[in-house]
């Protein structure tokens, strides 16, 4: 028995080649979706679903740059042509730019919100367009605890995720009467290539763990960084059945690193 209502179904999945994109691209599968999975980076993105399809799992890779408005339109209408109407989008994609505010550039600013903000919108409002006549439809964005906790050497990663996070909250508020479910994942910090570019030795988990005191940062009560696939998991939920009547909620999966806030 289908108790999620997620086979058969269409998910499509952006930055979806590694990290936490992967895992819940996986997590799909698992549960019988049929999945279009995007990425920017179309090496990666073709070596993974290489490996799941050899697996027998019905995935395709679409490569799209979430940043380029009319690649996004062109790359929803190939998945609707191709695959089926879509169900389920899970906004993953993203990039970290660090360092302190007198020395971001222009570019870096751009860039981090070109991909982690309009990015979000620009797929979310390709497939939000397809969504509402069907009248049916679950939206998930993977942001970030940051998005409501200063953070340093990180002010355009943490604006552009609360950015996000409150776009994605409004999306659910103007489709709620569509039956379109909206809601947000925040993770903390979690083992993925994003969180190791910012260790600076083998020790770096241990520290973060830990805490900093002379970055304002509080520690992880539970003790331990989530995996992709506890986030995963936790996307999973929300498109599902299961969370039929949750939406514009904010979801954060990272072991009481934010007290709760």
């Amino acid at each position: 028995m289908d108790i999620m209502g997620i086979r058969g179904k269409t998910a499509l999945v952006t930055g979806a080649a590694q990290g936490v994109g992967e895992a819940v691209v996986r997590a799909l599968l698992a549960q019988g979706a049929l999945v279009a999975a995007v990425d920017c980076n179309a090496e990666s993105l073709e070596r993974l679903v290489t490996e799941l399809r050899a697996e027998g799992r019905n995935v395709s890779a679409f490569p799209t740059d979430v940043s380029d408005s009319v690649a996004v339109d062109e790359m929803v209408n190939q998945i609707e042509q191709e695959i089926g109407p879509i169900h389920m989008l899970v906004n993953v994609a993203g990039i970290l730019r660090t360092g302190s505010i007198e020395l971001l550039t222009d570019e870096d600013w751009d860039t981090t919100f070109a991909v982690n903000s309009t990015g979000i919108f620009y797929v979310s409002r390709a497939v939000i367009r397809r969504m509402v006549p069907r009248s049916s439809g679950s939206i998930v964005t993977v942001g970030s605890n940051a998005a409501g906790v200063p953070r340093m050497h990180m002010s355009a990663y943490v604006a552009s995720k609360a950015a996000a996070t409150m776009f994605t909250k409004c999306l659910g508020l103007e489709n709620a009467g569509h039956n379109i479910r909206c809601n947000v994942v925040s993770p903390g910090s979690t083992e993925t290539p994003m969180q190791w570019s910012l260790w600076s030795d083998e020790n770096g988990g241990q520290a973060v763990i830990a805490g900093s005191p002379e970055a304002y940062r509080l520690g992880i009560p539970l003790k331990r960084l989530a995996t992709p696939t506890d986030i995963a998991d936790a996307v999973v939920f929300l498109v599902s059945n299961q969370a039929r009547h949750i939406t514009m909620h904010d979801l954060c999966v990272d072991g009481g690193a934010t007290l709760g806030i």
